[in-house]
Formats: C-alpha cells, sequence, structure tokens
C-alpha cells in the first residue's frame, strides 16, 4: 500500500461513517477499504492503481459509463452558466427542459407533472405525501392508510421507510411510520377486507424485480391486475422505478413492459447517468388540480428541498437523455441481455448456486453450499464472494447472499463476459465443492 492510500484510509476511519456498514468491522486495522480515485467507461481505479469492472453501477446509479465526454461536457457548460438558483419564487431552463423531456417519454401515461427532490428516498417522500394531502383535499381525508409488498425497499426517510418489507431498516423506527399494511402478493392484497381497502391513500410496488430483496422477480402481467385492482378500489398507484428505471430491464421504464400507467412514477438512481444526485416524482394532472386554490385555502403542497431543480442535475439529466437517442442504447442492449442471459446460464450449473433471477439487465445470483444447503446470513458468505471477487478485477455488492450484478449499460460483451467469470472463481474460492 503507497503512502497516499494508507493516509486517506487512516483519515476515513477516523473520521467517516459509511452507510449500511458495521463500523466495528470497517475500522479493524486489517480491512482495507478499496479508495477509488478515477474511472472510464465501466471500469473504475482505485488509488493503488488497480482496474475493475463497476459490476454494480456505483450502487446501480451509473447508466453510459464514467466520464462520458457528453455528460461531463454538459455538467462542464452548466458550471459556466450557473451551479444552483433558488426553486422557490424562480426557475431555470435546464429543469424546465428536463420536466418537458421526461412527460414525453410516457405520452399515453398522462404523467405529465413533474416534482424534483434529491434521491429516490426523497421521490418516494413526495408520492405519500402528495397522495395523503389528494385524498384530504378530495374530502376523503379517512384514506391515509398505504400497501406495500413483504420484503419491499423504498428508502430511508421516514414515510418511504414506512413501506419497507426488511426489518433489519425498519424495525426499529416503526413508532414513527405512516400506517401501512405489507402483503405478500396480489393475492394477499385482493383478500384485505373492506374496512382497509376503504381507507387506503396508494398502493405501492417496484415494477417487475424488488431490488433490495434479493432481486425478486414479479410474475408477468401483475402491474395489469395491480392497475385494475386500484382502478376498483379508488386507491392510487405508486410505481418506485428507482433501480428499474432508464433501461435497467429493457424498456425506458420497467411499467411498459405491460403498458401500464401509474398514479405517481419515482425516479432516481440513473437519472442523471449516475452523476449527480436528482430525483423527481411524476403525476397526473388529476392529482396536480386537486392542489390549485387561493393561498388563504392552504391548499399548497407545503414540501420540498434546498436543491430542488438543480441545474447541474438537470443539464447531466438531459444530457444522458441525449445519450439514449444518440447512442441507440436500448437497441444496443438487446444484445447484451441475450449476452448476459447465455453466461448466467454456465454459472447457475455450479453447485453453489441455488438460482438465478434476471429481470434485463438486473442479475441476483443466490448462493448456497455445495451440498444444497442454504447459507448462514452470519457467515456473510455473498460479503466473503465480492471481496474475492476484486482479485479477478470485479466489484459489486451483495444482497445478504445474492450477489448483486447490475452492470452500466455500456458495459461491453467482453467486460460482462470477465465479469461473469470473476464471479465464479469467486464463488468457487469461497465456497468449495
Amino acid at each position: 500500500m503507497n503512502q497516499k492510500t494508507a493516509q486517506l484510509i487512516a483519515a476515513d476511519k477516523a473520521r467517516i461513517w459509511h452507510p449500511f456498514t458495521q463500523m466495528k468491522a470497517w475500522a479493524d486495522p486489517a480491512h482495507e477499504p478499496l479508495v477509488l480515485v478515477d474511472g472510464q467507461g465501466a471500469m473504475v481505479r482505485d488509488s493503488e492503481g488497480r482496474e475493475y469492472i463497476d459490476g454494480n453501477s456505483s450502487i446501480w446509479t451509473n447508466l453510459h459509463g464514467h466520464r462520458h465526454p457528453a455528460i461531463t461536457q454538459a455538467i462542464k457548460d452548466q458550471l459556466d452558466k450557473v451551479a444552483h438558483v433558488s426553486f422557490l419564487g424562480s426557475t431555470n431552463q435546464p429543469a424546465i427542459e428536463l420536466a418537458d423531456r421526461l412527460a414525453a417519454l410516457l405520452p399515453e401515461s398522462k404523467l405529465d407533472r413533474v416534482f424534483y427532490s434529491d434521491d429516490g428516498s426523497t421521490a418516494v417522500e413526495v408520492a405519500l405525501k402528495m397522495a395523503l394531502q389528494y385524498w384530504q383535499l378530495s374530502g376523503d381525508p379517512q384514506r391515509n392508510q398505504f400497501v406495500s409488498f413483504a420484503n419491499a425497499y423504498h428508502g430511508d426517510t421516514a414515510g418511504a421507510a414506512s413501506l419497507g418489507g426488511l426489518g433489519t431498516f425498519f424495525d426499529r423506527f416503526g413508532a414513527i411510520h405512516f400506517d401501512t399494511h405489507h402483503v405478500e402478493d396480489l393475492a394477499a392484497l385482493e383478500a384485505l377486507p373492506d374496512e382497509v381497502t376503504s381507507r387506503l391513500a396508494a398502493v405501492i410496488i417496484e415494477p417487475k424485480v424488488q431490488g433490495a430483496a434479493g432481486i425478486r422477480l414479479w410474475p408477468d402481467g401483475m402491474l395489469i391486475k395491480l392497475r385494475a385492482w386500484c382502478d376498483r378500489m379508488g386507491t392510487l398507484l405508486i410505481f418506485d422505478e428507482v433501480l428499474t428505471g432508464f433501461g435497467r430491464t429493457g424498456r425506458m421504464f420497467a411499467c411498459q413492459h405491460e403498458s401500464v400507467a401509474p398514479d405517481f412514477l419515482c425516479l432516481a438512481k440513473g437519472l442523471t447517468g449516475g452523476y449527480l444526485p436528482l430525483a423527481v416524482t411524476l403525476t397526473t394532472g388529476r392529482i396536480y388540480e386537486a392542489f390549485l386554490g387561493e393561498f388563504h385555502e392552504l391548499k399548497t403542497f407545503f414540501y420540498g428541498h434546498s436543491y430542488c431543480g438543480n441545474a447541474l442535475g438537470c443539464a447531466a439529466a438531459l444530457a444522458s437523455l441525449d445519450v439514449f437517442e444518440n447512442e441507440k442504447v436500448l437497441i444496443k442492449l438487446e444484445e447484451k441481455i441475450y449476452w448476459l442471459e447465455e453466461l448466467l446460464g454456465g454459472l447457475s450449473a455450479l453447485p453453489q448456486v441455488a438460482e438465478i433471477r434476471r429481470c434485463g439487465f438486473i442479475a441476483g445470483i443466490e448462493l448456497q453450499k455445495a451440498s444444497g444447503m442454504r447459507c448462514d446470513w452470519r457467515e456473510q458468505t455473498g460479503a466473503r464472494v465480492c471481496v474475492a471477487a476484486r482479485k479477478s478485477g470485479l466489484l459489486t455488492r451483495p444482497i445478504l447472499d445474492t450477489v448483486a450484478l447490475i452492470p452500466p449499460l455500456c458495459i461491453s460483451k467482453a467486460q460482462l463476459s470477465a465479469a461473469v467469470l470473476a464471479l465464479e472463481s469467486a464463488i468457487q474460492e469461497v465456497i468449495p465443492d
């Protein structure tokens, strides 16, 4: 380890508290964190000069690769104008143009109103609070409960955390959460009694695939049936496409696979191509118009963040949308999705692989012992596989004992092959036959 790396790691351990991290293990003198210093395309490089395939797209955010010239230039150009201006009492050109572009991506959905925030959690928070206030303004204030699905993850702010079905993240804070019913599937939703359904403000789902649940797939047709149920019950529908949006499933948005439109669409992560924090909540004219009135009526949606409509973030997002068009990203992605499916088919033959779940360019490899028995989550098998994969030049993250492989859309077929080969080697090293 060079001296500069050692100094950076020591300073990190002395001052920083990392997310979702047991800091006792992190601060252990034997633990050597990676200090990532630069990237190009689907690759990143650490302070020791080692290069890695960015196998989890820098926490599922990066789409077109690191240092994409179009996005980098768009940010530089905007910096020469203004980095940020208030969205309270003023507006800015990139935010206006981005809202128009986003609404045009789903012309049949009637999602023509855009509310800006900072990240996926706040995008969901906006949808929840809009839904609650919508029913208050519509004369139905008893509709103040939500439904989410088992094992769901929709963020960590208090409202978004209310929806979570993973107790490790949310149980400690249950006293401050919104009233939420967690159901296993559509059948359980349909079995809810009238006294519950009559009080529902909204139902939320990650369409097609649950990310933090371990890449769990929904059956085909789920969204169509869910939309029909919400319409029958008069309940609003929220799609959390923080993970699935912007090409991850092979379509621009996951809901397009079934041509289903929600009442709220939450987007973040890949919105700026993975460059800057930015989120949006799209909704319909029906929702928006309920908030219109005179100031003294207090119908205003009193919610926002200091960096709402940030000009730099919006400029990056506009450039990302340009990349989708100019480089025909979704068309080129089709071949890579087929290639990933073929590669994972070979990996599934390993006795240490219990199941591989994939939706488009999102994959989860669930591990087991070579005997076929489940791994003990306390042994951190998935994490140890990810650490071992670094030796073969792959960075990715586990969800307990499911290793997620969610690479940038720009990754080459050769890099995909190398990533899967690195996983195969790491799995066999950590879980011997």
